[in-house]
């Protein structure tokens, strides 16, 4: 009996501890599946979301390149000859570079742009004008693509065509070529929208950075093929997909992905224009099949070990139950093992917190991917629904919502706030936003842009918001913020889902853009206050003097005009883009005059670029004003750095300014400048845009009529006055720059 009743007692202690086996085998199997396996699927399911939204990001710039080329062929310049002449009409051509450069200028990663015509030499860029051949042997060299092959291509009937990226070569006089990674696009003539010839330049470098390739995982690479399934672009410089490709074109995957070797390779194509892009992703963590290996060998000798181990206690050990607790509590026994179980045990549960802060922290990113894709799309769909339904309820509380854009710029002159990263200043938005209504939800949108839904709970209403977001933006400006100035825009109400946050951000682009000048001194832009105002303020005759001003050296003129353009523009209360608009447009009558005289072409563009950001950027119509100020009296510096000469616009416009009203026909031009008149004509045009006898027309005309707004002099004399040789030609001159005789201009400048 006694001896059942030890074996008894000795069973029971064997399957204790086989309980405890199991357990731990269990819970070491769950701390192996989160650590390894699990972590891996999380950062491949993220991969893929990074992957389709630089797949979007691609086709929206095929698709800006495409609206460009669409955009270049409906220009109005098919023919540059004139009638029957065999001479180029320079005109369009330099008509036609300005439009191309002005298109350009927008998209950062467009190199450049050539437009060319069948039977003409000329190749007009976005930068200026060269032979076709000179243009493809210096600039754009490449041992394949040159002058004669793009001929023969564009002659074909072809497509619309995207070349591989390819290395092209820029000679410069005097120094070593230079290398650049450019792919051309090439436009498609099956249905011919002019008799232009366009191709697009795309720089590769400065368009992987465009679409966000750092997003993806580290040693994954992107390859990308067209229609034909030609490649076009790889981002893995040891490129071989002979056995992928061939399951490509042959086997036609149904999973979409394929692993080879130590990669996976996982196939996109795009809706837009059927383009194939392939992901290569490091298969696993590089090591982690032998770190999983080790693991499993860990645990299975372990199990083996704690069975053998089990068996051997089970022989020696008579213990009462409460000796073994004591030993799985951490009692101090001697050879006690469970102290090092107990501190494994530990060790696992803080790996495991670990890995769920970063679990968190993956899906709070994953979130704002979620939300900024449903901003560009307004849909979810495919693998990506379950995903956006799992995030919709975590976004929205509420039936509706109202979303809010907070726009900062930083106060150069405080340098505060500069510890404040895009995370943070997210969090401040988003602890302001608590006593506005509902729940809020805050997001990094880009630069300093941050974007705010805002539920609206019952009882409530959008006015409340607003007077909320006032409250929030007018202490905010007191405390963590007072190093910024800051904008808020609110949009209208919408119903609480996730393909509404496009049409409602689109709402609020177009506030900011389309907000009226008067708002502009407002914290916080209502879009349903905003009214559409057309009455724009741009007049052609303060242009003209302008332009003279600027020739003539008479600075503090043409900065008063300029202002008094912007004020009077604020004054009518139009749109921010509209003023935008009118200040671009004045910077092309600025900048004309002096294009002759600046050699460096660099220089103008940088000046534009600086001038188009401060304009873009304004939060009132003051900073568009003190920008076109600044221009002008960067311009009149560097002309009054210039070498004094008589061929020069400052003496030509001043000497046509006081002898207006003498016979200063081209030959007497000529002759007080030393030159010839041909030349002096073509430098005229050259410089100052338009021809002598306009130029001199319009100066006399601008003095005519003050005389007759001011004076009591009769037509004749007024004619005599300003240079004309009889009160006919001065009528007729008249009557065909303003449409009215100068008797009707008189009569209603008196009535006005």
């Amino acid at each position: 009996m006694n001896r059942l009743i030890a074996s008894r007692g000795l069973l029971q202690i064997f399957f204790s501890l086989l309980l405890v086996i199991v357990i731990m085998s269990v819970s070491n199997y769950v701390v192996y599946r989160n650590s390894i396996s699990g972590i891996y699927e999380k950062v491949t399911q993220n991969n893929r979301l990074a992957v389709k939204n630089i797949i979007q990001a691609f086709d929206s710039s095929l698709t800006t390149v495409n609206n460009l080329i669409f955009t270049i062929h409906g220009l109005p310049y098919d023919r540059l000859k004139s009638g029957g002449s065999a001479t180029l009409d320079m005109s369009q051509v330099y008509s036609l570079q300005d439009n191309l450069a002005s298109l350009v200028s927008s998209v950062d990663y467009i190199e450049d742009v050539v437009v060319f015509y069948d039977q003409v030499d000329l190749a007009i860029t976005a930068s200026g004008t060269s032979d076709m051949k000179l243009l493809f042997q210096n600039k754009y060299r490449h041992d394949m693509y040159n002058a004669a092959y793009w001929r023969n291509f564009a002659k074909s009937k072809r497509p619309f065509t995207v070349f591989p990226a390819s290395d092209f070569y820029a000679q410069a006089e005097g120094s070593k070529p230079r290398s650049e990674r450019l792919m051309v696009v090439m436009d498609g003539n099956k249905y011919k929208l002019s008799d232009k010839n366009v191709m697009v330049l795309i720089n590769v470098e400065k368009w992987l950075q465009h679409v966000n390739l750092q997003a993806m995982v580290p040693g994954s690479s992107l390859i990308v093929l067209d229609a034909d399934r030609n490649v076009i672009l790889s981002t893995d410089k040891n490129l071989d997909l002979v056995e992928v490709l061939n399951d490509v074109y042959f086997k036609q995957p149904q999973g979409k992905s394929l692993t080879r070797g130590d990669f996976e390779y996982s196939f996109y194509q795009s809706d837009y224009n059927r383009f194939i892009y392939i992901d290569k992703m490091p298969y696993q963590f590089q090591n982690i099949d032998s770190v999983a290996s080790g693991s499993r060998l860990i645990m299975i000798v372990a199990i083996v070990s704690a069975v053998v181990l089990a068996g051997l206690l089970s022989v020696y050990l008579y213990l009462p139950v409460k000796g073994i607790l004591k030993l799985l509590g951490g009692g101090r026994v001697k050879g006690n093992d469970f102290r090092k179980i107990h501190s494994g045990i530990a060790k696992a549960q803080r790996e495991n917190e670990e890995l769920r802060r970063q679990i968190q922290s993956a899906d709070a990113e994953l979130c704002r991917a979620v939300f900024l894709q449903s901003l560009l799309e307004g849909r979810h769909a495919g693998d990506d629904g379950a995903q956006a339904r799992r995030f919709e309820r975590s976004l929205f509380r509420e039936k509706q919502f109202v979303m809010a854009l907070f726009q900062f710029k930083s106060k150069e002159e405080t340098g505060e706030n500069a510890g404040l990263n895009p995370e943070d200043m997210a969090e401040e938005i988003r602890g302001g936003l608590q006593n506005v209504a509902g729940h809020a939800a805050v997001f990094h949108v880009q630069d300093l842009r941050f974007a705010a839904l805002i539920g609206i709970v019952p009882g409530a209403g959008r006015k409340e918001i607003i007077d909320g977001v006032r409250s929030f933006m007018l202490h905010a400006g007191q405390g963590v913020f007072a190093g910024f100035t800051v904008r808020a825009c609110v949009s209208k109400t919408y119903e609480s889902r996730l393909q509404q946050c496009s049409p409602a951000y689109q709402d609020l682009l177009n506030g900011l853009r389309y907000r009226n000048t008067h708002d502009e001194a407002q914290a916080v832009i209502d879009t349903e206050s905003i009214r559409y105002v057309a009455d724009v303020y741009f007049p052609l005759e303060k242009m003209d003097k302008l332009t003279r001003c600027l020739t003539g050296g008479r600075t503090e003129e043409a900065v008063h005009i300029v202002r008094d353009i912007i004020s009077e523009n604020a004054a009518r209360n139009i749109h921010h883009y509209h003023l935008a608009h009118v200040a671009k447009s004045i910077f092309l009558y600025i900048i004309k005059p002096v294009e002759a005289s600046v050699s460096d072409d660099k220089e103008l563009l940088r000046l534009e670029a600086r001038f188009i950001r401060q304009v873009d950027e304004a939060f009132g119509h003051d900073e568009i004003g003190n920008a076109l100020a600044e221009l002008v009296q960067s311009i009149a510096d560097k002309r009054s750095r210039e070498p004094k000469s008589k061929l020069n616009p400052a003496f030509i416009s001043q000497y046509i300014e006081l002898n207006y009203m003498h016979n200063l026909y081209l030959d007497r031009m000529a002759e007080v400048l030393d030159t010839t008149p041909k030349y002096f004509s073509n430098y005229f045009k050259k410089t100052f845009g338009i021809n002598y006898v306009e130029y001199l027309n319009k100066v006399r005309l601008e003095h005519a009529r003050e005389f007759l707004k001011n004076t009591d002099f009769n037509i004749a004399e007024i004619g005599e006055k300003t240079g004309y040789a009889n009160a006919s030609t001065f009528t007729t001159t008249f009557k065909k720059y303003y449409g009215i005789s100068p008797s009707e201009y008189r009569k209603t400048a008196g009535e006005g």
